[in-house]
Parts: C-alpha cells; sequence; structure tokens
C-alpha cells in the first residue's frame, strides 16, 4: 500500500500524489525483485497526472491555488507514458467550455505529462523501458 502526504501544497495535490506514487511504487516493485517476490517488475508503462485549466483567456499547465480558485475550467489528467489516457476529470466552473478547449487543454496536459514522466525516468535511472 502506498500512503501519499503531500507535505507543501499550492496546486494539484492529487496529480502531485499520482505522479510521485508512481515513482514510489517503482522503488517498492524494486525492492520486491531484489527479494525475491516477485520475478519482474509488472508494470506495462509510465504514469504521471497534471492539472490544467482555463484562467481568464489562458490556458494553464500546472494551477497554483490562486489560478485554480479563479479557473473557468479546471482539469485533473492522467496519462501513460504512451499517450493513453488513464483518467480525464474536468469540470466548469462558471459555463461551459468547448470542444476545441477540451482538445487544447489535453493537449497541454499531455505535454506536461512527457515532462513529468522525463523527470521520472532521470530520478529512476532510466533503466525501466516498460
Amino acid at each position: 500500500i502506498l500512503d501519499c502526504d503531500v507535505l507543501q501544497a499550492d496546486g494539484g495535490t492529487r496529480t502531485a500524489s499520482i505522479t510521485g506514487a508512481f515513482v514510489a511504487l517503482v522503488l517498492a516493485l524494486e525492492k520486491m525483485v531484489e527479494e525475491g517476490v516477485l520475478e519482474e517488475i509488472p508494470l506495462r508503462d509510465w504514469l504521471a497526472a497534471v492539472s490544467v485549466g482555463k484562467v481568464a483567456d489562458a490556458l494553464l499547465l500546472d494551477l497554483a491555488y490562486s489560478e485554480d480558485s479563479q479557473a473557468i475550467v479546471d482539469m485533473n489528467v492522467v496519462m501513460t507514458g504512451l499517450g493513453n489516457f488513464v483518467e480525464i476529470q474536468g469540470t466548469a466552473e462558471e459555463y461551459p467550455f468547448t470542444r476545441e478547449e477540451l482538445e487544447q487543454l489535453l493537449t497541454l496536459a499531455s505535454q506536461g505529462i512527457k515532462q513529468l514522466i522525463a523527470i521520472q525516468k532521470n530520478v529512476l535511472g532510466e533503466r525501466y523501458d516498460f
């Protein structure tokens, strides 16, 4: 079981927990392989999460609390390293948003998740090619 505590927060604690928990999971599974509990790490792909939103007319990645509290659209996106979606959770706060805005937000989220996965690979030494 992984339990995530965000010690300092100014925004997406849920998405930070998901992204950090994936690294912790890999490290825990690595230890289980070393101890002979598992033969190999049973993961298929990398995983990360990010928040995106629309504040005024700007589309933003990784909203801070001040931005999130003013967001017209607020969305959490969880994706794999191959670009597949695990979860999309979004809410229009004041009025509906368009399909075009949705696609732009998903593109922005994808770009952010690619950056996060690159950091995960750097932390773990890029020794895995799930």
